[in-house]
């Protein structure tokens, strides 16, 4: 088949090595300009410069809404268009614009987590899976029949660095068997249940900001979550910034304040946590490694040389 492609940063990049390694003939490349966004300049393995280097014509659009890129489309003829890692919508005029539409390429296990950062979401809250969706475009966004699915387990220590690379593998084999599905002439679907859907927004620096009233099993997740080369979890103390690397919940039972800097336990510094933490059942949050507002890296007991004082969510 005559393949446009619609994709970004290495997700883009792996499913684009994936479509020219195939049967299948990419005529051309659409991709975004490179972004400042924080999240954005993470992963970003050029889409342009793989094409470029395989002779296949690239066009940089930050959203595909123009004349000349629709007529650009019409003159590759192609039969389909596959999109990954999108950042923008496409109208309809565009994705069904082939004869056999578009089959978008999505980093959750839909309906649940459209939009943005879904491994990120799905590790905050608990998530025992997470997985590539490979769908038909239509104009909802992320809510297209689906063709595939994979699934990868998410382990009791697993960052969302571990689950992007475990998620990134899939990304190349579920289109090229999405396609294989397509060109057979299949069309029996499967319909998304819109009562499970669940949409998030961007990452932004404020999600990053730990609040000292969650459990410390959220917690834990979160700095988790904000994996390296991600933007790590933070806090403040005395007044300044302090990002926290390495976490986990605490063997014991800690009471008072949450925030409180409490007790040397092992290798780390526990901290109260949970919004009833006066209570003293919560387990507190251990933490093992932080750093400073000049980057320098250290363990916690390094950094937290005596016991007291809060870590709090405001300068």
């Amino acid at each position: 088949m005559r393949v446009i492609m619609f994709g970004y940063q290495t997700w883009g990049h792996r499913t684009l090595q994936a479509l020219l390694d195939s049967e299948h003939e990419v005529v051309l490349v659409v991709t975004h300009p490179k972004s400042d966004h924080a999240y954005e300049k993470i992963w970003d393995d050029s889409v342009a410069e793989l094409a470029e280097k395989h002779g296949v014509p690239v066009l940089l659009r930050s959203r595909p809404d123009d004349d000349e890129l629709l007529e650009q489309l019409r003159a590759a003829d192609p039969d389909i268009i596959v999109a990954t890692n999108w950042r923008t919508w496409i109208p309809p005029r565009i994705f069904n614009l082939p004869r056999l539409g578009t089959l978008n390429v999505h980093d959750s296990l839909l309906p649940a987590y459209a939009g943005f950062s879904p491994l990120i979401w799905a590790l905050i809250n608990g998530e025992k899976e997470v997985g590539v969706t490979a769908h038909i475009m239509d104009e909802t966004l992320d809510a297209g029949d689906i063709v595939l699915q994979r699934a990868v387990p998410v382990g009791p220590r697993d960052t969302t660095t571990d689950l992007f690379h475990r998620t990134l593998e899939l990304f190349g084999p579920i289109t090229v068997d999405g396609l294989a599905l397509i060109a057979s002439g299949r069309t029996d679907w499967v319909a998304q249940d819109r009562s499970r859907a669940s949409f998030f927004h961007k990452r932004a620096d404020e999600d990053c900001r730990i609040d000292w009233t969650w459990p410390a099993e959220d917690l834990d997740r979160l700095v988790r979550a904000q994996s390296a080369p991600y933007p790590s979890a933070y806090t403040y103390h005395r007044g300044k910034r302090l990002a926290v690397l390495a976490a986990e919940v605490s063997q014991n039972r800690y009471g008072g304040t949450p925030g409180r800097i409490f007790y040397r336990e092992g290798d780390g510094v526990a901290i109260v946590a949970g919004a009833d933490a006066r209570h003293g059942r919560n387990p507190g949050l251990l933490i093992t490694r932080v750093r400073t507002e000049d980057g320098t890296e250290l363990a916690a007991q390094d950094y937290f040389t005596t016991m007291g004082g809060y870590l709090t969510g405001r300068p």
